[in-house]
């Protein structure tokens, strides 16, 4: 179910501890209110989405009511097996009984119920749209879960927090990949492993054209290439490799003990 989990949030900019009122939560050193939205945290403030942020989270909040569909159908039409699909990449997270996992762009959720169930589950999205559906599939699957609306660039969590950190589309296009980099490296404990995963450029350009895709696509800010060269120094155990038929991109790296 839906609750207040043991990492509590702190305020994305000055990382500084919030304090929960009726109404959201608040920054008691500038007064700033993080309202909720539908009963979700949103923790962003007045022109904090901008440049392919913008573009990105209006697209998503508009196709979040097919977005399930979408992706099944894609990978029964490529692969036959979405979950098989999903495992190639999820099998490579470190997800023990209790561990408190992060999906940062958790989107509507789809990769959860292919996880232990025996997690605290948090997740962090832009898209309103998707979130919503994420919290309707996780109550459904009476996991323990968390949910909250912001920037991977600015994450609302606190230092060394996490057991596993996971993200899974997006980053490709977020507007500072190298920012969101760090911040997902920042709240992971140290000795986690990390895993990042994306559509490759191949895939792009084989799909800029399509009904549906070409919504994504088509005219992307930038082309893709696996952040590997954007992680920090001092990380170990760096490793990407392309996986389903050359779709996608997975780049694992531990964060040093």
């Amino acid at each position: 179910m839906s609750m207040s989990l043991a990492i509590p949030y702190q305020d994305p900019i000055d990382r500084g501890q919030l304090v929960e009122e009726p109404g959201g939560f608040r920054n008691p050193r500038t007064g700033f209110l993080y309202t909720l939205h539908d009963g979700i945290p949103v923790f962003l403030t007045r022109g904090a989405v901008e440049g392919p942020n913008a573009r990105y989270q209006e697209m998503y909040d508009r196709f979040a009511p097919f977005y399930d569909f979408s992706t099944w159908l894609y990978a029964k039409l490529k692969s036959g097996a979405e979950a098989a699909r999903r495992k190639t990449y999820l099998d490579l997270l470190e997800v023990n009984n209790g561990a408190s996992f992060l999906e940062v762009s958790v989107g509507t959720g789809a990769n959860w119920p292919y996880l232990n169930p025996d997690m605290d589950f948090y997740g962090l999205d832009l898209s309103a749209g998707m979130l919503a559906r994420c919290r309707r599939h996780a109550r459904r699957r009476k996991l323990r879960f968390q949910l909250c609306q912001g920037l991977a660039e600015h994450l609302p969590f606190p230092d060394d927090a996490f057991d596993s950190v996971f993200h899974m589309g997006g980053i490709n296009f977020f507007s500072d990949p190298a920012a969101a980099l760090r911040e997902m490296l920042r709240v992971a404990k140290p000795g986690t492993r990390l895993v990042v995963a994306d559509e490759t450029e191949q895939l792009a350009a084989d799909n800029e054209n399509k009904p549906f895709a070409k919504a994504f696509f088509k005219n992307r800010p930038r082309k893709i290439v696996p952040p590997a060269d954007l992680l920090p120094e001092g990380m170990v155990e760096v490793a990407v490799r392309e996986i389903c038929d050359g779709d996608l991109y997975v780049l694992s790296w531990r964060k040093p003990d």
